[in-house]
């Protein structure tokens, strides 16, 4: 039965477990928000240059062709969950090499 830190230190464990996660947080949000923001843009000029016209503004909209909706609805889906994985992907590996652990929240046993 190993030793349980108490009083101070416990305290001082705890703040630094709660500082931790919170800067992982931080970090991964913003850096999945500025590469989804990318992502959208060059998916953007993707779109404009496959079918010669800008994405719709609001593919729920009744004017819009279902063909047109769904398959902007798709490429931008699947092209925001790649680059929001890319930038999570990315903040693990920082992290583990400046820290030499994993993030908060994360373990061996996952993969």
């Amino acid at each position: 039965m190993g030793t349980q830190p108490t009083g101070e230190a416990a305290a001082e464990a705890v703040a630094a477990d709660s500082s931790g996660k919170l800067g992982h947080k931080v970090l991964a949000g913003v850096s999945a928000a500025a590469t989804a923001a990318v992502a959208r843009k060059v998916l953007t000029t993707g779109w404009k240059k496959a079918t010669g016209k800008a994405p719709p503004e609001d593919p729920a909209h009744p004017d819009v062709r279902w063909r047109e909706a769904v398959g902007w609805a798709a490429a931008s889906a699947a092209v925001v969950a790649v680059a929001r994985l890319f930038a999570q992907r990315r903040v693990a590996e920082t992290w583990r090499r400046a820290s030499g652990t994993l993030p908060p929240g994360m373990d061996d046993s996952a993969v």
